[in-house]
């Protein structure tokens, strides 16, 4: 079974979880978020992390999702897969938002690594965009 795993400092990650069961319902449930707490150590988050790692099935996969790459929290939870010899199986991305999340998802069961690592990234990127505020003299009949 793949999962989605969210990784992030503090609780982007569960606030991302939330957000997403809003979309998504019981397809939620393959969906785990992990956030590195203030004041909590890597080697604490680490343990952490492992101790939720040994509930998943050995044949378990991965989608991460992290908040930044080379960050601590990213960096604890691949050295932890390494050591159990799940990192080279893995899909891993930084910079994480909700379209990109909502895409892998919804698609990781349905998609072969490259389809659904270039969806994740398409629907990422193609959803960072300045909102436009038109004044009402600028305004047409296509605008907001």
């Amino acid at each position: 079974m793949k999962y989605l795993l969210l990784v992030s400092h503090g609780d982007f990650s569960n606030g991302l979880k939330q957000t997403l069961s809003m979309f998504a319902g019981d397809v939620v449930d393959s969906v785990i978020a992990i956030g590195l707490k203030p004041d909590e150590s890597v080697a604490t988050f680490g343990t952490r992390f492992e101790t939720l790692f040994k509930n998943f099935p050995t044949d378990a996969q991965f989608i991460v999702l992290a908040d930044i790459i080379g960050g601590s929290p990213l960096t604890t939870v691949c050295n932890v897969l390494n050591k159990y010899n799940k990192l080279h199986n893995s899909l891993i991305a930084g910079g994480m938002n909700f379209p990109m999340a909502l895409a892998a998802m919804m698609s990781k069961d349905t998609m072969e690594d490259a389809e659904l690592k270039a969806k994740i990234m398409s629907g990422g990127i193609e959803a960072v965009k300045f909102f436009n505020v038109s004044t009402p003299s600028e305004s047409s009949d296509e605008d907001i």
